[in-house]
């Protein structure tokens, strides 16, 4: 292989110059010599010139036409124009120009031209200057180039395969495989490949071989793909003890190149001219420390670089301005009941520093105290907190700065957990009590529970409870309790009562909490009212009495059963209302509570409220006991629903819903009877006295209905319709000679008083219209003799007391009938009552005595 860096010169012999001075525009200085080289490494071409003294002398504005070409092809690749200054220096010219191809792969060959900027007289080209490429070398087997197999992610690349002389190349491809702009001859073959990506794969291996199947005619190149270093970020240096200096910074993405190929740092502090000798050591940051010695100003460089570029930061600092103490370590402490002295070392010795506590606080909140050590010579520093609460514990750390320019904070120290010492009991137990009477006394359920003012300041806390008659001073008695306990019962007779008590710790007992136990002639009975639940809780209101300092409410957690957990809160003397919650609270469920008011320790009821969190719908339905039923009512016994605590609501009312017999009885579309339940015994005197009066008035005008105005069967349905019988078409033809008529109608009752009844039956036409309200019935006897002969066209009812419609027919006696009237469907059922008919018959036909009815008609 070929070394990365190769140099060829060439040296041009001097060639022989005309230079014609007449006139500025006139005047050529061609290039005297050239010298070209090639940087392997870098791929470029480097050439060196010079045009003479003369020109030097004269400080001439000089043009120059560059061309380069590669030796396969005829024309010229690329051109460029160069325009410079001379001096009297007499220094050569330089130039470079890089390869877009690997300088190896063939030869590359170079002229050049000049002239002076205020000419357009350009002098001759230079011969071509070639430096030869390895397609010339007689090699061993096919080479695969560029050398340098390290490329940059986003760039182009060329590659080439050089064959053997008379050896042809069968194959160059790159695996992965990406697309690619090949260019072949026998002997030479380039692949380049565009905007090159890593692809997320470590490298790119290039196959080259001829046409021969031996082990020489074969060559392979791998190629790593990566990206040139981010320059180092967030760049400082600083120092603990003005000794040592410790420089970070973060290291930027990932170059995708590892090994020897990753980046590589180096620190050079420009004042001293000195390399900076500190290992760098990088994990999520990079760092470097060294002894300054002495040095107080510093300007530091660091450098990154791998194969694809570098990168530099800068810091200049003074050391003074750059201090970063050290963590303060071993901490300890001095305590009392409210104070605390705190201790801690650092080894900042002779370097004044401003330290910060941090304290927490039980509740979860963070004070910051603030201290300065004016001692140099010391390597300990201390802090006060004071205003602290007894037997209670908190956290500290300290952390340090310099109290001159100052830079930042130190790293914090180790926490340390701190208990004060403790201290006797502060503020006074809430306390509460549940008053039973019984034979003889009252048992006195006695309640007590820390208030949010209440600390205990110590362990082994206990209760003491005592209690003594108010009036005689008689000895009290008392009792002591563990903190496990909350609660206790005392029996005492009926005379008032003074009960304490106090909580104690290892130091003493707390301040007494004082309840006075009223006589039973102090006791009442209050009228309890109803209260809303929301969503928060359960909401009452109390009227407020100037008379005391604060109001008290109890209420049971779980009522329904025994202990029912009293609960109880304490209001303000201007407070008149209050939102009741509480997690036991559940729908459904009734909950009592007691509003009191206190005064010199004695408390007494003034209201009673009872609610729900929200109400439910009733468990059970009414059980109905009784029905009773009229033509026009329906009446409906039930016992009364139960209204005690067990119900999950108010029970307001009773709701009954009315639906006709042919649809569900639903609350849908049924008619809804709202019946309050203050208002039961109203309902039997407002609504069922009155429905059964009018029950029974209304059979009354039934009864005399049907015994003025009868109701007329249908002749349709008469039995003499099963006598003999002919047809007529579909038509029914019924001869009166065939039967005995129960009844003869005309169709005016005033008629009928004014002719004679069998006159009037023949006196009858076939226009005549039947009147059911005002037409007269005849009842004939069944033995009367029937020889009368009624004329055509009469209007004749058929009745049979056993149905309860009536037909009328129009009929002839000779012919078919014409017409049948449907009956009135409004008329009501009545059985045979013949009595109701004897007067009109009477009526009807006094004239004819030997034709009266019998009593009892057919």
């Amino acid at each position: 292989m070929m070394n990365h860096f190769m140099v060829l010169a060439v040296l041009l012999p001097l060639r022989t110059c005309y230079t014609t001075y007449s006139q500025e525009e006139s005047i050529v200085f061609p290039v005297t010599y050239l010298n070209i080289s090639k940087d392997l490494a870098l791929q470029r071409l480097l050439m060196e010139w010079d045009v003479g003294k003369s020109a030097h002398d004269a400080e001439l504005a000089m043009s120059f036409q560059i061309q380069v070409r590669r030796t396969d092809e005829t024309s010229t690749m690329w051109t460029e124009f160069h325009n410079t200054t001379l001096d009297k220096s007499g220094k050569p010219l330089h130039w470079i120009w890089d390869s877009d191809i690997p300088l190896e792969c063939m030869a590359h060959s170079v002229r050049i031209r000049s002239k002076a900027e205020a000419s357009e007289i350009w002098s001759q080209w230079s011969l071509w200057e070639t430096v030869l490429g390895l397609d010339t070398s007689n090699s061993s087997g096919p080479q695969i180039f560029p050398n340098e197999k390290i490329v940059e992610e986003g760039s182009d690349i060329t590659l080439c395969c050089i064959g053997r002389k008379g050896q042809i190349l069968k194959e160059f491809f790159l695996a992965p495989a990406v697309h690619v702009f090949s260019h072949t001859d026998s002997q030479v073959r380039l692949l380049t490949v565009k905007n090159v990506s890593h692809q997320g794969v470590p490298h790119i291996t290039v196959y080259c071989q001829e046409s021969c199947d031996k082990e020489q005619c074969y060559d392979h190149a791998v190629f790593f793909v990566g990206k040139s270093p981010d320059a180092p970020a967030n760049f400082s240096c600083q120092t603990q003890d003005m000794r040592t200096v410790t420089c970070t910074w973060s290291q930027g993405g990932d170059t995708y190149l590892y090994g020897c190929h990753s980046p590589k740092y180096t620190l050079y502090e420009e004042f001293s001219h000195k390399k900076v000798p500190c290992t760098v050591s990088c994990s999520e940051q990079c760092s470097c420390s060294w002894d300054i010695g002495q040095q107080r100003i510093l300007n530091i460089t660091v450098t990154v670089e791998n194969p694809l570029g570098k990168k530099t930061a800068t810091d200049v600092f003074d050391v003074t301005h750059r201090i970063y103490p050290a963590a303060p370590s071993q901490l300890w402490e001095e305590c009392t009941d409210t104070k605390i002295t705190l201790y801690w070392k650092h080894q900042n010795k002779g370097i004044e520093l401003f330290c910060q506590t941090e304290v927490l606080l039980p509740d979860g909140k963070v004070e910051l105290h603030n201290s300065s050590d004016t001692h140099l010579r010391y390597a300990s520093q201390s802090i006060v907190l004071d205003g602290l609460q007894p037997y209670t514990e908190y956290t500290t750390r300290v952390h340090c700065g310099a109290a001159k320019h100052f830079w930042k904070w130190s790293e914090w120290s180790e926490a340390r957990t701190i208990r004060t010492n403790e201290a006797i009991p502060s503020g006074k137990l809430d306390i509460w009590r549940e008053i039973t009477p019984v034979q003889g006394g009252r048992n006195v359920t006695l309640l007590w529970k820390q208030a949010p003012s209440f600390q205990a300041n110590g362990e082994n806390i206990s209760y003491e409870v005592t209690w003594g008659k108010v009036e005689d001073g008689s000895k009290s008695e008392s009792f002591s309790f563990s903190s496990v306990y909350n609660s206790t019962r005392i029996s005492i007779d009926n005379h008032s009562y003074r009960i304490s008590i106090t909580a104690k710790n290892n130091v003493n007992y707390s301040l007494p909490s004082v309840l006075i136990i009223p006589s039973t002639t102090d006791t009442k009975e209050l009228k309890e009212e109803q209260v809303n639940g929301t969503d928060d809780g359960i909401f009452i209101t109390w009227e407020p009495r100037h008379m005391y300092d604060n109001y008290i409410v109890d209420w049971c957690n779980f009522p329904m059963l025994q202990p029912c957990d009293l609960q109880w809160k304490r209001f303000g003397p201007n407070t008149s209302s209050a939102l009741i919650n509480s997690a036991a609270f559940i729908p459904g469920v009734r909950y009592n509570f007691q509003i009191y008011g206190s005064v010199a320790n004695k408390a007494s009821l003034l209201e009673k409220k009872t609610g729900f969190l929200r109400e439910l719908p009733p468990i059970l339905d009414p059980v109905v006991e009784k029905v009773e039923l009229t033509f026009n009512a329906v009446t409906l016994c039930w016992d009364s629903y139960p209204t005690n605590e067990s119900q999950p609501g108010f029970v307001r009312g009773y709701h009954v819903y009315v639906s006709p017999l042919q649809e569900d009885c639903s609350l849908k579309g049924s008619q809804k009877h709202v019946l309050p339940a203050n208002v039961l015994y109203l309902l039997f005197l407002m609504v069922i006295v009155p429905a059964l009066a009018a029950a029974i008035c209304r059979w009354r005008m039934k009864w005399v209905k049907e015994c003025c105005c009868p109701v007329i069967p249908s002749p349709n349905k008469s039995k003499v319709l099963s006598f003999k019988e002919f047809k007529i078409g579909s038509e029914k033809v019924l001869k009166i000679s065939d039967c005995i008529p129960d009844m003869l109608a005309v169709d005016s009752k005033a008629e009928a008083q004014k002719l004679h009844p069998w006159s009037q039956l023949s006196s009858m036409t076939t226009d005549d219209k039947i009147d059911d309200h005002n037409s007269s019935r005849i009842y004939l006897n069944e033995n009367e003799e029937r020889d009368f002969t009624p004329t055509p066209q009469t209007h004749t009812w058929f009745e049979n007391f056993a149905y309860s419609s009536h037909l009328a027919v129009e009929s002839d006696l000779y012919q078919l009938p014409e017409t049948i009237e449907a009956s009135k469907p409004e008329l009501s059922v009545m059985l045979y009552q013949p009595h109701l008919y004897f007067d009109i018959v009477r009526k009807i036909l006094p004239e004819h005595p030997e034709k009266q009815l019998a009593e009892r008609p057919t």
